[in-house]
C-alpha cells in the first residue's frame, strides 16, 4: 500500500469570534490560509465547525477548541459542533469497555461533567477496530452514531433512533431536514420541507426518512445538507442539488444576486409557497425580463466546468463547495465572509474554482464547510 502523503488544512471565511482560521486580521479571511492551531495544521485529521467555534480533531486523540468555545480534551476519536452541544467520541473508561459519547456545553471547555453521556458497548469498539485509524481528511461519521442505528441531534431528543432497514453509512443534517445515505447508495430525507430541501417536489414536511424518488436506481456515494439546501453525488462524479437558492446555492439563476450585479441569468421557474411552479422576473440592465429560481424542489444535474467529476462535498449555511476527481475545489453560493475563497465577498450562482490551490500546486483531498466558513484538506501534487 503507498504511503499516505502528509498534507494541510486549510480556513477561509468567517472567523469573527476568533476560530481557526482567524489570523487575528478581522472577521473574514477571503482566501484560504494553513490553520492557525498550536502544533501545525498537518496534525489535525478532521474539522467540525458550528457558527462561533471550530473543533479540530488530531492524529493523537485530541479535540481542540476555538473560537466562542476554548479548551482542549484527550482519548478524542471523532466530534462534532453545533451551537447547542459539542459531541465527542471517546475511548472507554476502563479496558474492553467499548466507547462513550459525551456531549459538552460548548463554553464548557469540556471541564466538569457532561450534559450528557452515553455509552457505545463493546460492540462499537470492535467496529471502530475494524475500521482501522481513518485518513487525514476522512469526513466525520458523526453524527450518525457507530452501528448505524441512531444519530445525534442538537436538540432533544438528542440520541434518536434510525429503523434498522434503513442500513444507513451516512447522515447529514441541515437546520431544519436531514438526508441518510443507505448501503445500498439510496437517499433518505425527512424534516421540513418548506425550502425543497427534501427534493420530494414538494414543500410539504416528512416526520419520518422518504426515500428519495428522483434518484431510485441511481447508485449515490456522497450527501451533504447545507441550511435549507441538500447535495449529492453519484458513484459516476455526476452533483445533484436542491432545495433553497436565495443566494446562488444551487448554482442557479438567483434574484438577489441578479439584483445586485444586474445580470440576466439564464431562463428557469421556480415555486411560489403553495407549491404551484411560477415563473419570476427581476430586470436587466435592459429592462427585460431576469428569470431566477428561488426554489428548486426536485434533485437537479448541476454540470461544473469542462465536464469535472465530483468525488466529495459539503456545504455551509448558504454557500456549496465540491472537489473534484482532479483534487481541484470549486465553490459558489453566499460569499460574504470570504467563504467562497476567490479573495473578495462576491456570491456567486455558478461554479468557480479556487485559483488558490492551483496555484500552490495543492491537490484539494477533503472539504468541510462550516455555516460561515469553509476547511480544506490539501496535499502536494505528485512531483511538485
Amino acid at each position: 500500500m503507498a504511503e499516505e502523503r502528509r498534507g494541510s488544512w486549510f480556513g477561509f471565511g468567517f472567523c469573527g469570534f476568533g476560530q481557526a482560521p482567524g489570523s487575528g486580521r478581522g472577521r473574514q479571511v477571503l482566501s484560504p490560509e494553513p490553520l492557525q492551531t498550536p502544533g501545525s495544521g498537518a496534525d489535525v485529521r478532521r474539522v467540525s465547525a458550528s457558527w462561533s467555534y471550530t473543533a479540530l480533531v488530531t492524529r493523537g486523540g485530541q479535540v481542540r477548541l476555538s473560537g466562542a468555545a476554548r479548551g482542549a480534551a484527550g482519548g478524542c476519536r471523532d466530534a462534532w459542533a453545533s451551537e447547542a452541544q459539542l459531541v465527542v467520541l471517546r475511548a472507554g473508561p476502563g479496558r474492553g469497555a467499548g466507547p462513550e459519547l459525551q456531549a459538552w456545553a460548548p463554553a464548557s471547555a469540556m471541564r466538569g461533567e457532561p450534559l450528557w453521556a452515553r455509552a457505545l458497548g463493546p460492540e462499537a469498539e470492535a467496529e471502530g477496530a475494524a475500521r482501522g485509524e481513518p485518513p487525514a481528511g476522512a469526513l466525520s461519521l458523526l453524527p450518525l452514531l457507530p452501528g448505524a442505528r441512531a444519530y445525534v441531534s442538537p436538540r432533544p431528543p438528542f440520541c434518536r433512533a434510525l429503523a434498522p432497514e434503513l442500513r444507513a453509512r451516512r447522515l447529514e443534517l441541515g437546520a431544519e431536514h436531514a438526508l441518510l445515505l443507505d448501503e445500498a447508495g439510496q437517499v433518505f430525507s425527512w424534516g421540513q420541507g418548506r425550502h425543497g430541501q427534501l427534493g420530494h417536489g414538494s414543500l410539504e414536511a416528512e416526520p419520518e426518512p422518504r426515500l428519495l424518488e428522483a434518484l431510485q436506481g441511481l447508485p449515490v456515494a456522497e450527501v451533504a445538507a447545507g441550511g435549507w439546501h441538500s447535495v449529492c453525488v453519484s458513484e459516476t462524479g455526476d452533483i445533484y442539488i436542491w432545495g433553497w437558492n436565495e443566494s446562488g446555492q444551487l448554482a442557479l439563476p438567483s434574484r438577489s444576486l441578479a439584483e445586485d450585479t444586474k445580470t440576466i441569468p439564464r431562463e428557469a421557474s421556480g415555486l411560489n409557497e403553495d407549491g404551484f411552479e411560477v415563473r419570476r422576473t427581476a430586470k436587466g440592465e435592459d429592462g427585460a425580463p431576469a428569470p431566477f429560481i428561488a426554489i428548486q424542489p426536485f434533485p437537479a444535474l448541476l454540470d461544473l466546468p469542462l465536464g469535472a467529476d465530483v468525488v466529495k462535498a459539503s456545504c455551509g449555511s448558504r454557500h456549496t463547495a465540491v472537489v473534484t476527481g482532479t483534487g481541484e475545489l470549486y465553490t459558489w453560493g453566499w460569499g460574504k465572509y470570504g467563504q467562497l475563497g476567490h479573495k473578495d465577498t462576491t456570491s456567486l450562482d455558478r461554479p468557480c474554482r479556487v485559483e488558490y490551490f492551483v496555484d500552490k500546486q495543492l491537490q484539494v483531498r477533503a472539504v468541510s464547510c462550516g455555516p460561515w466558513n469553509t476547511y480544506v484538506y490539501a496535499v502536494e501534487k505528485e512531483g511538485s
